[in-house]
Parts: C-alpha cells; sequence; structure tokens
C-alpha cells in the first residue's frame, strides 16, 4: 500500500544489485518526501532491504539537490560575471508601491549582486573544506600530529608554572590561603549570566556558519550494531566511496583508551573521560570541526532527540534531513530520554559533594559562583524533605514514615517543596555554561581517593571522611535493595568513591522546567529514604519532538513494522504541530511468496481449552498444561528452532516450573533441548550460539531429537534486533496478549492524561487505544523475527482467541494479516501445520 508519495523521479537509483520492485517503490516514495519536505511514516518488512532502500534512496535525492544547487549558483555567477542585470521586463515594472522602474531595477540589482558576493564567498569556504578533508584523508597522521603539539604545550605551561612556585617558596603557608596549583582546574571560573552577557550578543558566534551551505542527512537508529551494520551497508552501496560520512555516539561505546572501558559503567566512563580532558573542553582541533560539516552523519537517535545532547554535538538541523529508522518505539523511547529520577542515596551523596567542595574553595569563588551553589544545596535539601528524610543524616539509616507513591503536578511538586521561588531555568543554564559536574567530579577523584592519598592537613583530613561517607551511602543502597554482598575486587571502591550524581540530578532539574500539562512528578516514598526517589514523568512527548520536525526540511520515520500507524499520526506528530498535508505514508508487502509463510490464531487447545490468558486466568493449571500441550505437538511435527514467546519474565518462569512438576518439561525435552532467555544482556549472546548449534547439530544427525525451542519474552533481548532466519526460526509462537501492567502508577497518569486531551476514536477511548497499541506494537516486533529473506520460510501461531477482534487483528502488519487464518480448534490448526512445514522440507 502507498499513499501520498509526491512526485516523478528523475533518472535511476544505483543499486548494487538489481532491486525487488517493492523497494523501487520504495526509493521512489522515499525520494518524493524529500524532495516536497515531507514528513514520512515508511513500513518496510525486515528482510525486504530496508537499509539499502534508504540508503540509495536518500543519497540519489542528496546527489541530484546538490548538482541543482551547483547549476544555479553556476547561472547566478555568470550572470554576475557578465554584468548582466538578469531582469526580465515583468520584474523591473513598478511594484505595488508605485516606484520608477529605475528605482526598482536598482533594489533588484542589489540583491543579485549581494547574492552573487555570498555565493562567491561560499565558494571560496567549500573549497578550503574540501582541500582540507582531502589532506586529512591523504595523511591521518596530521591529528596525531596536532595532539603531540598540544601535549608540548602543556608540558611547557606546566614547567612554567613549577618554576614561578620555586621562585615564590619562601614566603610562608600562612601568607596566603591558595589552593595548590593543580587545584587551580578544579575551582569553578568567574560565571556571567545571560543577562550580563547581552553587551556582547551575537560575539559567540563562531565559524558554524560555514556549515550553512552543506545540506547533510542524519540518520539514527535505536542501537550502536544497528548503526554498525548500517555503515557497512553504506559502503557497500554505490555511494560507498563518494559520500563521507562519520558516527557519533557515547564514550561507553567509541571511547579507544582501554583503561577506560574497563571502567564498565556509562557514568563512571563519561566522569574519567572529563576528567582526562580537563582544560581541553574548548581546544577543539580543525580535525573535529571539518567532522561536523560531512554528508552523512550517523548516531543513536537518542542523541538526536535530546535537545541539550544536539547541542553539545554541534547539531544544527535547520534545512537538513533526518532518518530515524527502527523507529517502532520512537514514542516511547522519547519519553523515556526526557523523564528523570533521583534516588534519595543520590541526592544525599549530591549535597555532601557540593557541601564539601564550598568548603574547600569558598576563599576562591566568585560571589555568583556562591550564590548558584548555595541555591543548588537548597533545592537538594527540599527534594530530600519531599522523601520524607534529612540531607544531613545516611540515607540508608532514615526510615520514611509514610510509604507508597504519590504523583504531583509539576506546579504543585514546586509549590511543596518551597522552591517555586527559584529560577530553574538559570540554575540549568548555570550547570551547563559553569561545568560544576565536571569541577565536582575532578574534586571528588582527589578527595574520594584511598586514605594513603589524602595529605595530612587538617583540611584535608576533614575532607578524607568524605570517602568513607560515599562508601556509606553505596553500601548502605545495595543492602537496602536487596544486591547480594561479595567481596570487593581491586579499584572497586575508587569507582565508586569517584563517581558523581550531580549530573543525573541536572536531569530531573531540567525536567522540572516543562510545562506543567506536560509532565507529572512521582514520589516514590519506600523503606528508606535511600531507597526512595523523585521522578519526572513525560506524558507529552510531541513538545521535544516538535522542534526536529520544525527545523528540518524532512523528517522520515522507518521501520520494520510501524503499525499502529495512527499511534504515531497522533500522539507525535498532530500533537508537535504536523500539517496532516505534510504527512506521508508508505506501507510495502514482503518479498517471499504467500506460500511460505502460515500465521494461524488459535483459539482453543488439544483438550478444548479456550486460550484466554488474561491475569486472571492465565496462572490456573489448567491454561499452563494446555500452552504446554500445544507445544509439545507442534514439536512433533516442526523442524529446527521453535521461539515461543511469553508476557513476561516472571509469567514464563511460573510455566517452566509447573512444566518441571507435572512432567511435560522432560517430555518436551525429548524432542527439543530447551534454552530459556537470559535477563542479563551479557549472557544472551552465549544461548544464541549454544542455540544455534544445537539446532544444527540435531539437522546433521537426525534422530529423535529435531532441534531447539527457546523461551522468550515479549520485549526482552530476543524479540528486538534478533534474526531468527531459516532454521533458527521455523515457528514463532506467541502465548497471549503482552498487555503492560495497567497498574503501574505512570501508566495509570498517561492513561487518565490522554482521556483529557485526546477525543474518542471510532468510539474507544483514547486510553484503551494506548492499551492495545503498546500490547500490538510488541507483538508485531517479536513476530516478525522469523522471516529474514526472500526464500525464508516459517509459521506464526498466536495463542489467544482475542486475536480475532476487529480491533486487534486489523493491528497486525498488512503483510501476515492478510495470509492470518483463524482456527476455532487445535485439530484443523494442527493439520495446517504439519502439511505446511512437510511440503517445505519436502520442497528443500
Amino acid at each position: 500500500m502507498e499513499s501520498g508519495a509526491a512526485g516523478a523521479v528523475p533518472g535511476r537509483f544505483p543499486f548494487p544489485y538489481t532491486p525487488y520492485r517493492i523497494q523501487e517503490q520504495f526509493m521512489e516514495a522515499l525520494y518524493g518526501a524529500l524532495e516536497a519536505g515531507r514528513v514520512g511514516i515508511f513500513e518496510s518488512p525486515t528482510g525486504t532491504g530496508k537499509s539499502l532502500s534508504l540508503i540509495c534512496g536518500a543519497l540519489s535525492w542528496l546527489r541530484d539537490w546538490e548538482e541543482k544547487r551547483r547549476q544555479e549558483e553556476a547561472q547566478l555567477l555568470a550572470l554576475g560575471a557578465g554584468g548582466q542585470d538578469g531582469l526580465t521586463p515583468q520584474q523591473a515594472r513598478p511594484d505595488t508601491a508605485g516606484q520608477p522602474d529605475w528605482v526598482t531595477a536598482f533594489v533588484q540589482k542589489k540583491e543579485e549582486r549581494d547574492m552573487v558576493n555570498r555565493l562567491k564567498e561560499e565558494q571560496i569556504r567549500r573549497k578550503k573544506r574540501e582541500d582540507r578533508l582531502e589532506k586529512i584523508q591523504r595523511n591521518v597522521q596530521l591529528k596525531y600530529a596536532a595532539k603531540r603539539k598540544r601535549c608540548e604545550e602543556d608540558e611547557a605551561k606546566r614547567l612554567l608554572q613549577l618554576s614561578k612556585e620555586a621562585l615564590s617558596q619562601g614566603a610562608g603557608e600562612g601568607a596566603l590561603d591558595l589552593p595548590d596549583h593543580n587545584e587551580d582546574e578544579l575551582i569553578l571560573a568567574e560565571y556571567e549570566s545571560d543577562d550580563e552577557k547581552k553587551v556582547v550578543a551575537g560575539l559567540e558566534e563562531d565559524d558554524d556558519l560555514e556549515e550553512e551551505h552543506v545540506t547533510k542527512i542524519y540518520y539514527c537508529s535505536r542501537t550502536h550494531s544497528q548503526l554498525s551494520q548500517f555503515v557497512h551497508e553504506v559502503q557497500k552501496s554505490p555511494f560507498g566511496k563518494n559520500i563521507r560520512l562519520v558516527s557519533l555516539g557515547s564514550r561507553q561505546n567509541l571511547c579507544v583508551n582501554e583503561e577506560v572501558r574497563r571502567l564498565g559503567t556509562l557514568q563512571l566512563i563519561n566522569d574519567r573521560c572529563m576528567e582526562m580532558q580537563k582544560n581541553k573542553h574548548e581546544k577543539k582541533s580543525n580535525e573535529e570541526n571539518e567532522g561536523k560539516k560531512r554528508r552523512l552523519v550517523v548516531l543513536p537517535y537518542q542523541m538526536l532527540l535530546h535537545e541539550p545532547t544536539r547541542n553539545a554535538a554541534g547539531i544544527k538541523l535547520k534545512d537538513q534531513v533526518v532518518i530515524i529508522d527502527e523507529a517502532h518505539n520512537l514514542t516511547d523511547t522519547i519519553t523515556c530520554i526526557h523523564s528523570a529520577e533521583v534516588s534519595g542515596s543520590q541526592l544525599c551523596c549530591a549535597h555532601s559533594q557540593l557541601s564539601q567542595y564550598m568548603e574547600r574553595y569558598r576563599k576562591h569563588l566568585k560571589a555568583k559562583n556562591l550564590m548558584y551553589i548555595k541555591q543548588i544545596l537548597y533545592l537538594l535539601e527540599q527534594f530530600v524533605a519531599m522523601l520524607g528524610g534529612n540531607v544531613n543524616q545516611n540515607p540508608g539509616c532514615q526510615a520514611v514514615s509514610q510509604t507508597g507513591t504519590v504523583l504531583k503536578s509539576i506546579n504543585d511538586f514546586l509549590f511543596q517543596s518551597q522552591i517555586d521561588n527559584i529560577n530553574l531555568f538559570k540554575i540549568q543554564r548555570y550547570c551547563e555554561k559553569s561545568l560544576i559536574s565536571r569541577k565536582l567530579l575532578g574534586f571528588v577523584e582527589r578527595y574520594g581517593g584511598p586514605a594513603s592519598a589524602v595529605k595530612t592537613s587538617k583540611e584535608n583530613q576533614k575532607l578524607a571522611g568524605l570517602q568513607d561517607f560515599l562508601l556509606t551511602l553505596q553500601q548502605g543502597s545495595d543492602k537496602e535493595a536487596g544486591t547480594p554482598q561479595s567481596p570487593p575486587v581491586e579499584g572497586e571502591h575508587d569507582q565508586l568513591r569517584t563517581s558523581s550524581p550531580l549530573m543525573q540530578i541536572e536531569g530531573f532539574l531540567s525536567a522540572l522546567t516543562n510545562a506543567n500539562q506536560d509532565g507529572r512528578i512521582i514520589l516514590n516514598r519506600q523503606g528508606t529514604v535511600g531507597q526512595s526517589s523523585l521522578k519526572f514523568l513525560l506524558l507529552n512527548p510531541a513538545v521535544h519532538f516538535a522542534k526536529v520536525v520544525e527545523e528540518c526540511r524532512a523528517v522520515i520515520i522507518a521501520g520494520g513494522t510501524m503499525q499502529p500507524v495512527a499511534d504515531f499520526r497522533e500522539q507525535l506528530l498532530y500533537r508537535a504541530g504536523v500539517d496532516p498535508a505534510r504527512i506521508v505514508e508508505f506501507s510495502c508487502g514482503h518479498v517471499i511468496p504467500p506460500e511460505n509463510i502460515l500465521p494461524i490464531i488459535l483459539c482453543s487447545g488439544p483438550s478444548n481449552q479456550q486460550l484466554e490468558f488474561t491475569y486472571e486466568t492465565r496462572d490456573l493449571p489448567q491454561m499452563m498444561d494446555e500452552t504446554g500441550r500445544i507445544l509439545y505437538n507442534l514439536c512433533n511435527v516442526i523442524p529446527g528452532g521453535v521461539v515461543c514467546f511469553f508476557p513476561s519474565y516472571e509469567y514464563e518462569k511460573r510455566v517452566y516450573g509447573h512444566w518441571e512438576k507435572t512432567g511435560l518439561l522432560s517430555r518436551l525435552a525429548a524432542k527439543k533441548k530447551i534454552f530459556q532467555e537470559p535477563k542479563k544482556a551479557n549472557q544472551v549472546e552465549q544461548v544464541l550460539v549454544e542455540y544455534a548449534k544445537c539446532i544444527k547439530r540435531c539437522s546433521q544427525t537426525g534422530g529423535q531429537m529435531t532441534g531447539a525451542l527457546l523461551l522468550s519474552v515479549v520485549g526482552g533481548k530476543m524479540s528486538e534486533g534478533i534474526n531468527f532466519s531459516d532454521d533458527l526460526g521455523r515457528c514463532v509462537i506467541m502465548v497471549g496478549m503482552p498487555y503492560p501492567n495497567i497498574r503501574s502508577p505512570e501508566l495509570q497518569e498517561k492513561m487518565t492524561w490522554l482521556d483529557k486531551t485526546m477525543p474518542r476514536a471510532a468510539g474507544q477511548a483514547p486510553s484503551r487505544v494506548l492499551i492495545e497499541n503498546l500490547c500490538m506494537k510488541a507483538v508485531n516486533q517479536s513476530i516478525g523475527r522469523a522471516i529474514r529473506h526472500q526464500k525464508d520460510f516459517a509459521s506464526i501461531l498466536l495463542l489467544d482467541h482475542r486475536y480475532t477482534r476487529p480491533a486487534i487483528f486489523n493491528k497486525l502488519p498488512q503483510w501476515i494479516r492478510e495470509r492470518t487464518q483463524v482456527k476455532p480448534a487445535f485439530g484443523s490448526a494442527f493439520a495446517e501445520l504439519r502439511k505446511f512445514h512437510r511440503g517445505k522440507l519436502d520442497a528443500l
């Protein structure tokens, strides 16, 4: 199905092989959307070459766009060089104000001269940039030479400083109360507010103007592995040798310093990296500046969708193209990015660190810095008070009198915490501009390290207590959370002491600047203050997506499974102010022939037990027994791998335990070796490797064992991004309907908000539509794991009669929906499955 594709496509699309017809249609629709400046929702099932279609379609448009601009520029420059005025008789006529012809001509000639001059300047800048890039490509060692030069300069400055100190010795310790010379970098520089900078407005503009004539495509995806795969596809494409491409990502994924990478957690890696870069944040090399001007920028979409991160990375979206791939959970991602949670332990830890910092450097901090630090300390005190605690006591030892979850509007929270008189926007700007988190991190690393490294002066002995307090907070939190206590590894205490929670708290402060109607504050009071937390829940993700669609020339939201599309239109695009006429939708079928897929909705099991896995019925023994009987029968006739998805880890564990008790598990294991999806991400790869080995071994040796059964979880590690192609997934089974937990306070608040702010759709309340959409998005992602290429085949089994309801059935992907069979009884479904798989085996 295709709707709204705009414009005819000049030329053909370069492609590494003869494209499928649906790929040609995809590229044509994409080209038209980019040319017309649309916001597009593009759906192309996994296995249909979506990535290559995006690459070749988008880069073909970029090639043609740049060529058209060059021709227009050349024409204007030729007119300017020849001295022609370029005026038509119509242009030379008086305007509506009745100006004479010569006035109109003069004004227009001046405008043309100005335009020609701008084009000449742009050509010069472009030539310089291209020469520089060519030089870098020829000699990569330039950047290392620049780095060596900077190191030499830093060393020279350090030696000069040491010489000055040597000359100044003898003045006595009490002459001036100055910190050590190597502590200067920890002291906050003098801060000027935005109001004080008005007199120099405009002076902060740098050479970013050079980017005005460079059109870039920002390609975003969910994970770094998906980005790496996309980069590989670009390199293989016909555009691989001509495109300039740069990848952006977090330090955890792109850091090349092995010592830093071994720290493990993202916060510790960020903290250590920033510590290593002290005094260098303003020294950007030419190579880094050039990197921002390349034409295809690949980055995780969290980096693009969060405005502060976007600005920090130097990303300017004005008139650019953004492609967001794997965007099936885009709305949820924006919500998560802009939500923030801080625990009582983190609040108390940050207060202690900042208090110690202020006491250490009080005499050397300017009045404005002291004012802002005191305001931040006050905010932390009030936040802890809202959790029922005292910031000056160990949060792990303070019991909360009234436990439970309370939701408040932003304004109510500000008033009740008595911080409504503080300008949070100024606090937010101060935290960003003053680099206080970085300074505090350096301070904590210096005085939060091993006691042997701390000097013996009275003041430093006092500060040495900070390390013990931080460790107490961490150990207390672990004990409260029930974390098993294990012997500390070497350096573990140092890592705990050197982390600083202020950066995460800054995220919470930033969240409080949202409009009152767009979010809620959740006070989660648990057993102790340390276990309790404050969380900002974003209700309206569209407010943060609005700037992206406003600034960009075109935005493409793409994915293998975008159903239900109405969710994107109504909750995201319309609310972001996108004109419905600007929205274009494209959806295509699959490349596999219809006979290679068998989707079945099964309404009852082998013993005629109706299949309805509601919260009330799914734990009944007869429901778990019926599920086991279905799997046992299928494992007798389906070769290779069978992947069975459960609604949650808890339910999968409960069913597994029940099967163990009844003996069904051993009978299943006689047919297929059973694997369970692990909760820990670092164990997933090993399970998949063993699963694949077992299937391959069974297919080669034959015998009673027919393959493997993988018990997985919807929304888990294996429901997204994992390919169960060929024998790895000959059948995908969905047990029940994975509705979200409607008892969740966050979800209940979202449902209430939607019912208040959105109209009913087809007689359904918006909250009900939300629940169904969340369920079916998860289902569609999971069942799409099996078919990965044109010659692949698989069966899909949906175990719940509720899938037959029109509101649910119509939210299945079209290429699955149009081939789905509804089977009221198990017998006919089993016969159909056996016939399907036997026929495919005979054809191999």
